[in-house]
């Protein structure tokens, strides 16, 4: 496997850059394309059809190839990955439930290779994550190897989509089924928020829907833990801060707690949404934002990866939390640049609304605010 990755601010741009990639005969059968919805994504997916590439593509809120990160912008990553080593895999949603879709893609990967794994991106702004994971693991079982993120819209909360070969505005699911037998798909996915305060309980919520918390609306609750007065009509302002600095920690026995951000609210009933499952009864704890011994703590574990399953990779895709980049501030281009230097190998990727991977101490999972990295590499 052989992985290239540019960047540009317009078609003309990406025009330019693919061709100077492959000047030397490279011959890629795949490309990754994280982009803004701002961008022309049907004109860029026809210039890589002409050469008969497959794509796996998402709108993004930032995009990166390495600690640069752009706005409004392009960013793509080629690879010339043999077609016998994977199944790319679209389905919108429509009509049916998150779940199903996700468990027929469970089903396909079963039916294509032995020992799948799957890189998920997914369109919709009020898309369960949660619902991918499980419905992937109903048919294929909870150790099932999972990476992938919610698509963005550079924050402006109106429309995310997925897209691949002349399906350019997708609403469900694009994935890149990998056969694990052939392919290294190895990674990790980590946080670093800190829980504090007392603990809470969803008293109603519904999915990924929570309406009360200690049996007063959930907004309601946020606002006064963040200690201000805002007119309910800045409802947005109040989530985009909440998300980014006070996410809600899930606890669990047995297992580390499991983020949750709200990515908007409903003013009517003061409900929030999340880009997660929040079971009711559920405890939580808000959370404090990391400092900067967080990119130590993620390049940590990523040394730990490297050591004890990974020596060498040939490309790397990240996914990161819209949160993450609001609250590390410029702090989170070193994160992506010091994890970038783990492995020396390309690395591409873009800050999401919501992300899969595995934790330290876990199986794969959903999480929020939270770094997903997957690596990949033929077997030898």
């Amino acid at each position: 496997m052989k992985a290239k990755t540019i960047k540009g601010n317009s078609l003309k741009e990406i025009e330019s850059a693919f061709n100077n990639a492959i000047s030397d005969g490279f011959k890629p059968t795949l490309a990754v394309i994280f982009l803004s919805v701002a961008q022309d994504r049907e004109a860029i997916c026809r210039l890589l059809e002409k050469h008969e590439i497959d794509i796996f593509g998402s709108t993004t809120a930032g995009e990166f190839i390495d600690g640069e990160i752009g706005e409004e912008s392009v960013a793509m990553m080629l690879l010339d990955i043999s077609h016998d080593h994977y199944k790319l895999v679209h389905l919108e949603t429509g009509s049916s439930q998150t779940l199903a879709v996700a468990k027929s893609i469970g089903q396909q990967g079963l039916e294509t290779f032995s020992n799948p794994a799957f890189i998920i991106a997914s369109g919709g702004i009020s898309t369960d994550g949660e619902m991918i994971v499980r419905g992937i693991e109903e048919a294929v079982g909870p150790k099932v190897t999972i990476f992938g993120g919610l698509a963005g819209d550079d924050f402006k909360m109106s429309g995310t989509y997925v897209f691949t070969n002349r399906h350019y505005s997708i609403n469900g699911l694009v994935v890149i089924i990998l056969d694990e037998d052939k392919i290294n798909v190895k990674g990790l996915a980590s946080s670093g928020w800190e829980p504090v305060g007392t603990v809470r309980t969803i008293t109603k919520s519904e999915g990924n829907v929570v309406y009360t918390i200690d049996d007063q609306p959930a907004l309601d609750v946020v606002i006064k833990y963040m200690g201000i007065n805002k007119n309910l009509d800045e409802w947005k302002d109040v989530i985009m801060n909440v998300g980014s600095e006070f996410p809600m920690q899930i606890q669990r026995e047995n297992a580390e707690p499991v983020i949750r951000a709200p990515l908007f609210a409903n003013k009517e009933d003061r409900s929030l949404v999340c880009a997660g499952s929040v079971p009711q009864g559920s405890k939580v704890r808000f959370s404090l934002p990391p400092d900067d011994s967080v990119i130590d703590k993620v390049v940590d574990e990523c040394e730990t990866v490297k050591d004890k399953e990974l020596n060498e990779a040939e490309a790397m895709i990240m996914f990161s939390c819209k949160a993450r980049h609001l609250s590390l501030g410029p702090m989170v281009s070193e994160e992506i640049d010091r994890v970038k230097n783990v492995w020396n190998a390309p690395m591409i990727g873009f800050f999401s609304y919501g992300e899969m991977g595995k934790a330290t101490k876990g199986k794969h999972e959903f999480h929020n605010n939270t770094c997903s990295l997957v690596v990949l590499s033929e077997k030898k």
